[in-house]
């Protein structure tokens, strides 16, 4: 598990972050040893108490025990790892809290030593704690089979790079293909005899007819490539200019690069404004329904508190009438019958302790998983809006230098998608087409 430790003061801040609900779906004040107060804030003042006697200014050794997130892991191996801890810093029988974190899913562990040697009345010195607290969180993965960070592998791989969003917007963008892309433009011009009824063909697939440099005809997709009509259609360059005519009336490539960019821009704003709603209301439905889970489990998990309670109490009292009083007492105590009686009653006292205990963990364990399951949910969601969300706005971004003439990746990232190497465009004639001109025939 991941260990995280700090020489710290401020023993009322620490009481109240350990203790805060409102940051923490479930608080369990676990253990408190070596105090003669029996509360968080009690104990800890005590601590701060005995340090004015030293020169101590940070009296707390502050620690934190996250085991990996996919493990269910039972008491006995936090009670564990934080014994190898105090041993590893040389913090034995040392006062101590431990409480005991539920959010999202995953369960972990606070641990709080005082430094304060009451005997020499000085602040015990944890040097290195921090290597310690690595050498110590190695053995507890290697000892339990849990897959081990990278980090903790090799310190070099602690901060891995992670793909750049342009990476991976290349890879999200598929192109069409220029047999597609021909396809479309024949279908176009099988289907219209005159440049509005190929114009409206043409937009219903998502082109815009336009006026090439050469007063050629040539359309374009909504990222701003070229493509020349009579090479795209599979016709002749003065068979087009006798369908649709002269290309005066139809806008510059500059022009229709503007229209499509504030086409687009304002398109592409309400699907963000969209998105945006749709992120608040999925966020806003699956926190009421963590915050019902949560009531439910502190709900189930007091119902299990008091029935063990009311069990122990009365197994307690059944355990204790088995012990005879009076001339019968004194009798069993000479015939040994008193002392079997009484491990008798210590083993099973064991037995009911561990029952509860396991009985506790197994409940626990089940609400972490329901907890997880939701936790999932959420971060899937969560993370698939801001993704369509950032896309979004990058995309607004790219339309608006598309219409200011800015460089723009919008052409970059297509051509990058439906690139075909096989085959290679070496001619100058093939070098005008991919520049929207088609040549005389």
């Amino acid at each position: 598990m991941i260990l995280k430790g700090s020489q710290r003061s401020g023993g009322r801040k620490l009481a109240d972050h350990l203790l805060r609900a409102d940051e923490n779906e479930h608080v369990e004040l676990y253990e408190l040893r070596g105090f003669m107060s029996d509360d968080l804030h009690s104990a800890f003042n005590e601590t701060h108490a005995v340090s004015k006697g030293t020169r101590a200014s940070q009296p707390f050794f502050s620690l934190s025990l996250s085991p990996p997130p996919a493990e269910l892991v039972p008491i006995e191996t936090f009670e564990a790892a934080v014994e190898q801890i105090e041993r590893k810093l040389g913090l034995n029988d040392q006062p101590r809290a431990i409480v005991f974190h539920e959010k999202e899913g995953r369960r972990h562990a606070h641990v709080v030593w005082s430094r304060i040697d009451t005997g020499q009345m000085k602040a015990i010195n944890l040097p290195h704690y921090k290597l310690k607290l690595r050498d110590v969180s190695r053995n507890l993965y290697l000892e339990h089979g849990w897959k081990m960070p990278p980090g903790l592998m090799d310190r070099r791989n602690r901060n891995p790079l992670n793909f750049s969003r342009e990476e991976w917007q290349q890879s999200r963008r598929a192109g069409l293909h220029p047999k597609e892309i021909k396809r479309a433009f024949q279908e176009c011009w099988a289907n219209s005899d005159n440049r509005k009824a190929f114009a409206q063909a043409l937009l219903s697939k998502g082109f815009v007819l336009a006026r090439g440099d050469r007063r050629g005809y040539v359309a374009l997709d909504y990222r701003g490539e070229v493509y020349a009509v009579a090479k795209y259609a599979g016709v002749k360059t003065r068979d087009v200019r006798k369908r649709l005519g002269d290309p005066k009336e139809l806008p510059s490539i500059e022009r229709a690069k503007g229209q499509i960019s504030s086409d687009m821009t304002e398109r592409l704003r309400q699907h963000l404004a969209h998105a945006e709603k749709t992120k608040q209301q999925r966020s806003a439905t699956l926190e009421f329904k963590r915050q019902r889970l949560v009531e439910k489990q502190r709900i189930e998990r007091r119902d299990m508190e008091k029935a063990q309670r009311q069990r122990w109490e009365a197994e307690t009292k059944a355990r204790a009438q088995r012990l005879s009083h009076g001339l019968l007492g004194i009798w069993h105590r000479l015939t040994g019958k008193h002392d079997k009686i009484q491990r008798q009653n210590e083993m099973e006292t064991l037995a009911s302790y561990q029952r509860d205990r396991k009985e506790k963990d197994t409940l626990i364990f089940h609400h972490i998983q329901d907890r997880q399951q939701l936790s999932l949910r959420q971060q899937s969601e969560v993370h698939t809006h801001e993704l369509e969300i950032e896309l979004l706005r990058q995309d607004i971004q790219d339309y608006r230098d598309l219409g200011n003439e800015k460089h723009s990746r919008l052409r970059e990232e297509y051509r990058e998608a439906s690139e075909t190497p096989e085959r290679p465009r070496t001619t100058s004639q093939d070098r005008e087409q991919d520049r929207g001109y088609e040549p005389e025939m």
